[in-house]
């Protein structure tokens, strides 16, 4: 290593800690040593100085015992070129530079001066949690810390897609002279966030301690390490943690700092200048610090000198296709074309065939290609996906076709909600730009079944209709399969089992919403049973699909188990403590975006109201079906609110500790009708056997003062039951 690194590192730690000393003399001055310090959301302080000193730092007079510890770190300049083997001031500095960081950016915090415009600022806990496991069980291979700014927009955009498509979450921040990528992302209309593994962290260069801090918090949290462990968190983050810092643009001497603080984490650097190297290995696993002038080949040359192993599954798409776009959002503005939903008839449905008659990898679309949609226009669409396999059963073509949802959500520029008979695709213009196909929705699904499903899946032959006439005539037979499947579970109680099982495939949406599937509620999606489950768990024992035992029974009447509420604040990312499931107002179950209907309080009537997402009238709430969407999805429990799957309507323990089906005052014509075989025997069990035409529907009211007359009339048995609040 040459003495330009080793001297700019040192000068730079020398200038962060003058900035930490400056500002933490002011804020004691200002606030007193006792005021309260902190990052938002952590359990762990100030990260780094709780890994590597054991510090709990909780107010300013603890902050400045770290700043004193990281004085002692800094050293004099080299007078002579030095080598890997004499490295130890440098990374001395490296560390003071990291502890320092920590402290100017908590003083933020307090100052209220972060996050910056357009960033995230420090990354919570529950952020870790919910995505941190995924870098150290090998699911995201690994992350980069950009810093700086590319020489254009579009080779900044062109490296984040690169990383993208390799699944490796991008930390993007700094800046060149006031130039930063988080602003050349923006004006490319880069959609970020953490659903899309481009996370804009702040402008200046202090502010990558913020993944820095979040790699230290995987050895604490993932790895069980304690507080004060430095040397074990350093090397968990060395062989758990696929990081490396990547820098756009000139560096400065707080940039050489802060990739010495990296190096202690073995994290390389990699930059785009012609800077001097440490080739020699020792700290990190391979190279220090390298150069990668060919911004096409800066990538690859990272994950190379990190050791990231990648897993890709090569698709013939031309467009990218990683888990890094499932969350992505294809919004009215960014559409090309869409299907289903509430602008067309649309379907999906997986059967098990004869190997003898099917042709494995056989492809049509059976009417219109994209091409012969204008923008912004819809199309029905069907698609059949047969799937034979020597291993393969009925009862897992819902698993399979449950996760159409993951496979085409995973192509960048398609966004997919809903399942069965109420799903709802986009296409993004740009993928339509790129040739991008409807026939390419099978092209996915072909190499995805085979990937996930080798086990079962011996052939896979899918058929696309976009013809009106031809989605009609399918789709009853795919219905009919749905009907067979939900009958399968109706003879089941939720007393007849010990175990209920998770369901967390939409956590890409909703990171920390769970479903817990029982014989008498289905998944809100309307796709997953219990039978279903236990078969997904049978196929993927890792997979959304984990056994919950029931435990002690803490309520009968609001279906409340000690074992659930166990399992909901572990998969709930510690968000939710308890569900009550079979209840609407005492801490009901949680909802995403995929839920088939919601069910809304209505205490001018004294019961509830159940919409269906096909419903794009007004309701009686004073809210349409998207407000509504709006107001509970995400993963929130919100009492008197709930997404549900439509099978639950009728089940004996809908919402039972408010009185069940009798409460519900108001639903679309179309739900009703869709239901009406099943609300007349439940009606009948109920006592009521006449509720269906004493349920309003739109017809009758559409606003709360035209629905409570009508009730008034016909009787409606809500209006006598004990007060719903």
């Amino acid at each position: 290593m040459s003495k330009i690194i080793a001297s700019a590192a040192i000068r730079g730690a020398k200038e962060i800690y003058g900035q930490a000393e400056e500002f933490l003399s002011k804020a004691i001055k200002e606030k007193g040593e006792k005021c309260e310090v902190k990052f938002p959301d952590t359990a762990f302080y100030f990260p780094m100085a709780y890994a590597l000193l054991a510090k709990e730092v909780k107010n300013l007079s603890e902050a400045k015992e770290v700043l004193i510890f990281s004085k002692g770190l800094l050293h004099d300049e080299p007078a002579e070129k030095i080598w890997l083997p004499y490295l130890g001031d440098t990374l001395d500095s490296g560390v003071a530079a990291l502890l320092c960081e920590e402290i100017i950016m908590a003083l933020r915090y307090l100052y209220g001066q972060e996050p910056q415009k357009d960033c995230n600022g420090f990354f919570s806990d529950t952020i870790l949690r919910t995505l941190g496991i995924q870098l150290v069980d090998g699911r995201m291979p690994g992350f980069a810390a950009i810093l700086g700014a590319a020489p254009d927009n579009q080779t900044a955009v062109y490296i984040v897609r690169e990383l993208q498509k390799r699944s490796i979450m991008t930390f993007v921040g700094s800046n060149v002279k006031g130039r930063s990528i988080i602003d050349q992302l923006l004006e490319e209309k880069v959609e970020m966030g953490w659903d899309t593994y481009i996370v804009p962290y702040g402008r200046d260069t202090l502010s990558a301690i913020y993944p820095l801090n979040w790699a230290i918090r995987g050895a604490l949290t993932f790895g069980g390490h304690k507080k004060g462990e430095a040397l074990k968190c350093l090397k968990y983050c060395l062989n758990r943690v696929f990081a490396f810092g990547m820098v756009l643009g000139e560096l400065d001497d707080i940039k050489y700092a802060t990739g010495a603080g990296a190096i202690n984490m073995g994290f390389p650097v990699i930059a785009d200048t012609d800077i001097p190297e440490i080739k020699p290995s020792g700290i990190c696993t391979y190279e220090h610090v390298v150069k990668e002038l060919d911004h096409k080949k800066i990538v690859s040359r990272a994950i190379e000198v990190r050791g990231i192993k990648l897993k890709i599954t090569e698709i013939p798409i031309p467009v990218p296709y990683s888990p890094a776009f499932e969350g992505e959002r294809v919004r009215r503005e960014q559409m090309y074309a869409q299907f289903g939903g509430k602008y067309s008839d649309a379907f999906e449905y997986v059967k098990m065939t004869e190997p003898g008659m099917i042709e494995d990898g056989k492809i049509e679309v059976i009417g219109p290609e994209l091409d012969d949609i204008k923008e912004g226009g819809s199309l029905p669409l069907g698609i059949v996906v047969q799937v034979a396999g020597r291993k393969m059963q009925k009862d897992f073509e819902p698993i399979l076709e449950r996760q159409i949802h993951s496979f085409l959500n995973e192509a960048m520029g398609v966004f997919h909600m809903g399942q069965r008979d109420m799903c709802w695709t986009r296409i993004s213009k740009d993928a339509k730009n790129k040739d991008f196909k409807l026939r390419h929705f099978g092209v996915i699904l072909h190499a995805r079944m085979h990937d996930v499903f080798s086990a079962i899946a011996d052939k896979v032959q899918i058929t696309i209709y976009t013809k009106q006439e031809d989605v009609e005539r399918e789709v009853k037979d795919a219905q009919k399969a749905y009907e067979e499947r939900d009958i399968r579970v109706s003879g089941m109680t939720d007393d007849s089992v010990d175990l209920f099982w998770t369901c967390t495939l939409c956590q890409s949406f909703a990171p920390n919403h769970v479903c817990i599937i029982k014989p008498e509620r289905i998944g809100l999606c309307g796709a997953y049973n219990w039978l279903d489950a236990k078969a997904s768990n049978e196929l993927n024992p890792s997979g959304p699909n984990q056994p919950v035992k029931k435990g002690q029974c803490l309520d009968p009447v609001k279906g409340e188990w000690s074992g659930v509420n166990e399992a909901v604040i572990q998969k709930s990312n510690r968000t939710i403590e308890r569900f009550c499931g079979y209840s609407i107002i005492d801490s009901p179950e949680t909802s995403c975006g995929c839920f088939e209907c919601i069910v809304a309080i209505l205490p001018e009537a004294n019961g509830f109201m159940v919409v269906n997402r096909e419903y794009s009238g007004m309701t009686p709430a004073g809210m349409g079906f998207s407000t509504l969407a709006g107001t509970i999805g995400g993963g929130q429990q919100t009492p008197g609110f709930m997404g549900i799957g439509r099978l639950y309507i009728t089940s004996k323990k809908f919402i039972a500790a408010e009185g069940g089906l009798k409460r519900v005052a108001w639903m679309p014509k179309e739900l009703k009708d869709a239901l009406a075989d099943k609300i007349k025997k439940r009606g009948e069990e109920l006592g009521e056997p006449d509720l269906l035409n004493k349920i309003a529907d739109e017809t009758v009211a559409t606003s709360a003062e035209e629905l409570l007359p009508y009730l008034e009339k016909v009787g409606h048995p809500a209006l006598k039951m004990e007060g719903v609040m």
